[in-house]
């Protein structure tokens, strides 16, 4: 594709050769040669979740396309309820915030893999506070030609399609929107914005067995809560949860039903409380059976987590308990109500809370959580029976 010409006698001499490399970097449509594409998105379950409007728009773009995950152990578990993943890799990346040991072979070993692929590009999708440099080294020395990205640097030759970085500077977008936006850059336009995930028969079928060990009925109504999060700084007390469950099971008389992994089962047990209505299913579901459960729920009550995006993508209405920790994040296109208590601190991008007052969350009551599930409840009457999105 012709690119414009950068005019250096309108230049500053000391930018010149800066512009010029940020003209040869401009994104530029990929045609129909492009096929093999590298999907580059190395954080959470949720993130990936969120990225699945630009994977689809990638996929669309040009007919026979192939994507290939490269994913998070966490993100990877995503990618068999994804229809257009062809492939999915697992790399824990060191430049990425996880608990695998850090060992210079395995980066190469990943790049000789990477070098057999044979793809025809790479897109990296990252958050802004993330450098996109790294994964565009490894994409570089794993010979894949095209490679896009949001970067604030000047790439240089590492990107050669470089998106300028313009947040928070300029305002915060949502990540589907971020992704959406990105992956236009290369002609790959979304008619459809949803985000995507397919709720598997026999996942349906194994909850429902699970859930009659528990005496549940799945056709009838319940309410799903999910006290955990990854970060310590984007969980709700538990206590308050409890309390919540406890209003809500007397007030409807319907199961409460908490889930979490098997590691959150002191979590799980607390977010219970006393309630007997509260139905404790920590480390029992697996992840199919998780979004086979919050697509039948009429609410979901969580912290802003992978659930949260599960219920984004399957169209269920969902009270987000929204830790400032970041602006991007809230529920998508789905009947939601974020609720958080405005702090000086909001957006510090933190773990564990820099303050010690988890204020922002703190600050909401459980009456404002109890009223957010009634309002949402009389919004949308049922959502029993929905229709699996399948993407």
């Amino acid at each position: 594709m012709k690119r414009d010409p950068v005019n250096p006698a309108t230049l500053p001499p000391v930018v010149e050769a800066h512009a010029r490399q940020s003209a040869a970097n401009r994104p530029h449509e990929w045609g129909a040669d492009v096929k093999r594409i590298l999907c580059i998105r190395l954080d959470n379950l949720g993130d990936v979740l969120m990225t699945t409007p630009a994977l689809h728009a990638l996929s669309a773009a040009q007919p026979g396309r192939h994507l290939t995950l490269l994913a998070s152990r966490a993100g990877k578990a995503a990618a068999p309820f994804i229809d257009v993943i062809d492939d999915v890799i697992e790399y824990d990346a060191p430049w990425v915030k996880q608990d695998a040991p850090i060992d210079a072979l395995t980066d190469l070993a990943m790049r000789a893999r990477l070098a057999a692929g044979k793809f025809d590009a790479a897109v990296i999708f990252s958050v802004y506070s993330q450098n996109p440099l790294p994964a565009a080294m490894l994409c570089h020395l794993a010979h894949v030609p095209l490679r896009l990205a949001h970067c604030r640097e000047n790439p240089y030759g590492l990107l050669t399609d470089w998106v300028q970085e313009t947040e928070p500077q300029h305002g915060t977008r949502h990540e589907v929107e971020r992704q959406l936006a990105l992956v236009a850059q290369v002609g790959a336009k979304a008619l459809d914005t949803r985000m995507r995930f397919t709720v598997r028969a026999d996942d349906a079928a194994a909850l429902a067995h699970k859930l009659l060990a528990q005496d549940v009925d799945v056709n009838a109504p319940f309410i799903v809560v999910h006290p955990g999060a990854s970060a310590e700084s984007r969980r709700y007390p538990a206590d308050r949860f409890a309390q919540a469950v406890q209003h809500l099971g007397e007030r409807l008389q319907w199961p409460m039903l908490v889930t979490g992994s098997r590691g959150e089962s002191a979590l799980c047990r607390e977010a219970c409380g006393s309630s007997p209505h509260a139905v404790d299913l920590s480390g029992a579901l697996e992840l199919g059976e998780l979004a086979a459960l919050i697509q039948c729920a009429r609410v979901l009550i969580s912290n802003n987590s992978g659930p949260v995006h599960l219920a984004s993508a399957l169209g269920t209405s969902v009270v987000d308990l929204y830790a400032l920790t970041n602006p991007q994040h809230m529920p998508w296109q789905t009947p939601h109500r974020v609720l958080y208590h405005d702090v000086p601190c909001r957006w510090c991008y933190r773990s564990v809370c820099p303050e010690g007052h988890h204020a922002c969350l703190a600050g909401v009551g459980v009456d404002e959580v109890v009223s957010a599930v009634l309002e949402l409840m009389e919004a949308s009457p049922s959502h029993i029976n929905r229709t699996t999105q399948a993407s």
